[in-house]
């Protein structure tokens, strides 16, 4: 394992792959809205709803309850007002999935090249793995503020990645992983426990799996199939 995982640089998605963090995602979502007359929206379905950031969140629940469009400005207001909500307890209810941290561990121990590539505002992103004290085992932790241009676009995947590493891939949970990973030219794997609209199987990623202490063998069989990266 150690061989290839020197050689090696793998860019994690954060909400839904690492951390589940729909419970403090939705706290400050159903804040936001609630002033606007509209209902809390169930932790269920913003697991369907996160991994494009904070706007998208917003403009989907508006949607939902058949609000009118927020114009440009009054989405402005309404990112910031759900940041700082949920900046201010980011994580009362998250935690990372099972198996994330010692496989983490494991990883790095490996001398594998670890980072975080993520829609989620680099702050925000600092904050949580901060708090979880998960932040130590990331090289780059790339939201779309460190980035030139966000995933699904390949330029994010590009930045967090080590270019001077032989084998590279992204571990996710959503079609936005995917295609991000996709137009980048580098495996991905998504986590079938995670934030997705459509069936992770629908989605065309390299491998699927529902532990995450399953990723180490799985890149290693990927990375040694003659298209491997």
């Amino acid at each position: 394992m150690a061989e290839v995982f020197s050689q090696a640089s793998i860019a994690f998605d954060l909400d839904g792959t690492l951390v589940d963090t729909a419970p403090d995602l939705v706290r400050a979502l159903n804040a936001v809205i609630a002033p606007h007359g509209l209902s809390p929206i169930p932790v269920a379905d913003v697991r369907l709803m996160v991994g494009r950031g904070a706007g998208a969140l917003i403009r989907r629940a508006f949607e939902r309850h058949g609000h009118p469009p927020l114009s440009e400005a009054a989405l402005t207001e309404e990112i910031a007002r759900f940041i700082e909500i949920y900046n201010a307890d980011i994580a009362a209810q998250s935690r990372p999935f099972d198996q994330v941290e010692p496989t983490l561990i494991a990883l790095r121990e490996a001398g594998a090249h670890l980072s975080v590539c993520t829609n989620k505002p680099s702050l925000l992103a600092d904050s949580l793995l901060k708090a979880l004290e998960l932040d130590h085992y990331f090289e780059r932790i790339l939201g779309p503020e460190r980035t030139r241009a966000k995933k699904p676009a390949a330029d994010h995947v590009h930045d967090a990645l080590d270019p001077s590493r032989r084998f590279t891939a992204l571990i996710g949970d959503s079609e936005t992983d995917t295609l991000a990973a996709q137009a980048a030219g580098v495996p991905v794997i998504l986590m079938t426990y995670g934030y997705n609209e459509k069936p992770a199987s629908s989605l065309g990623a390299d491998r699927l799996l529902s532990r995450f202490s399953e990723v180490p063998l799985a890149l290693t069989q990927i990375w040694a199939e003659p298209d491997g990266n």
